[in-house]
């Protein structure tokens, strides 16, 4: 048994294991809320941050320029689709804010996305 300030035995935290996928996840995750494409926990209103989200994706960026080569096959996927997908997200929230200040109003993303 563990002295109670000593983390379980089992090497969970309060919300589960800790490992370099589920770190990534969280930062994209960030990102996203970042982005007003997921919702900020505790808040009703969407609130864009690019800066915000601009560092996260230049903090997933690092990550995969310092890991190259030590990551096995599934984490450098998943880093890169998730690098990939808010490079897109960031795209497509910088082209919407650009349409708004020039007040032109967004129209369809191409694939009915």
């Amino acid at each position: 048994m563990s002295a109670p300030d000593s983390p379980p035995d089992d090497d969970r935290g309060p919300v589960g294991p800790v490992d370099f996928s589920t770190h990534v996840v969280s930062l994209a995750s960030s990102a996203m809320v970042a982005l007003g494409r997921l919702p900020a926990p505790g808040l009703d209103a969407v609130e864009i941050d690019r800066e915000a989200a601009r560092h996260l994706i230049d903090v997933l960026d690092m990550l995969a320029t310092k890991t190259r080569g030590n990551l096995d096959e599934a984490e450098h996927k998943l880093l890169h689709s998730l690098i990939y997908d808010l490079r897109v997200a960031y795209v497509d929230v910088s082209n919407a804010a650009g349409a708004v200040a020039a007040g032109v109003a967004p129209g369809p993303r191409p694939g009915g996305a």
